[in-house]
């Protein structure tokens, strides 16, 4: 079974991330979400409530993903869970020059488990959770880059916070 591992923290899940979950399930026979637990980067979302966000966003594309939070170093998820291959999105220059540090490490933690990169959608290319959240903050428009569901908990977090 070939299983990939499309990790990342989610904080909040946007239709970049489901553009790549949708091309990434069609590459292997079961993808796996992990949600980094990652409080360093001051989630909006408790790690519970970003497991719970992406079931329910993924459902649309059958019962091949499973969602799993993690708190481990990622190559340990991977052989945990005995993916083969790592999926990860691009957006720009900018997350290439830190996704091939990364994969570089990666390699020499495990040569046996690939890192694919999927290019995100030239639509979704400059959506980023950090700047859904700022944009929530300030009063901004989130449509147009997370599903209805995710706008509406985005915007309840900003006013309760």
């Amino acid at each position: 079974m070939r299983i990939g591992l499309y990790p990342g923290t989610f904080d909040p899940i946007t239709n970049g991330h489901l553009d790549i979950i949708g091309r990434a399930v069609k590459l292997v026979d079961k993808l796996v979400i992990g949600v980094a637990q990652n409080d360093d980067k001051g989630p909006l979302f408790a790690t519970s409530e970003r497991v719970e966000m992406l079931k329910t966003e993924v459902r649309r594309f059958g019962d091949r993903i499973e969602v799993r939070p993690f708190s481990s170093l990622l190559m340990h998820f991977a052989e945990e869970l005995e993916a083969q291959m790592i999926i990860r999105g691009l957006r720009a220059v900018a997350d290439f020059e830190y996704e091939f540090q990364m994969t570089a490490m990666n390699q020499r933690l495990n040569s046996d488990i690939e890192t694919v990169f999927l290019m995100a959608d030239p639509r979704h290319q400059a959506i980023a959770s950090r700047l859904v959240k700022e944009i929530a903050r300030l009063g901004g428009d989130i449509h147009s880059f997370v599903s209805p569901a995710i706008a509406a908990r985005v915007q309840a977090k900003v006013k309760a916070n």
